[in-house]
């Protein structure tokens, strides 16, 4: 008996930027919704190298290099994929992302890129950065928590936990 296409699911593919990683190692608000991307069955949580800085030297700064180093390890352990895309293509994707949409941070712009390339929806709680973003229909966004000092109006490009 064989594998039958029709039986392969495509995995469900998630790009966590540096504020959802954050959420979910701090137990902040909509940590939940990471913690349940990370460990359900078809869905594969990525990250750029560049994302996972942000969080490694968040750590280094409030807690230390040991605490920072063991925060990586721990996401890497429970089945985030780091990615390390720095091609010429990727880099210039970043570059054209910094100016259009425009106003994202060039961290930001790796996140955003890498969820591009790989057709990825984009998990964040960062409404300031990604809110245009979600609107424009660039990418799936899901937004981990609500953020009460913006109303939006959902779109079909938005979800948010």
């Amino acid at each position: 008996m064989g594998i039958v296409m029709e039986d392969i699911v495509s995995p469900n593919l998630q790009i966590l930027d540096a504020c959802a990683m954050l959420a979910f190692v701090r137990r902040e608000p909509g940590a939940n919704v990471v913690d349940e991307l990370l460990t359900e069955n078809n869905t594969v949580c990525y990250a750029h190298a560049i994302n996972v800085c942000e969080v490694y030297y968040d750590f280094v700064r409030s807690e230390g290099i040991i605490k920072a180093s063991e925060v990586v390890k721990d996401l890497l352990v429970i089945g985030m994929v780091l990615q390390e895309d720095l091609d010429q293509e990727f880099w210039k994707m970043v570059g054209n992302l910094k100016v259009t949409p425009g106003k994202l941070s060039l961290a930001d712009c790796f996140a955003l890129a890498l969820s591009l390339r790989l057709g990825a929806c984009l998990v964040t709680s960062d409404h300031h950065e990604f809110d245009a973003v979600a609107a424009s229909g660039l990418v799936d966004v899901k937004f981990i928590r609500l953020d009460s000092m913006l109303k939006r109006i959902s779109s079909p490009n938005t979800s948010t936990i």
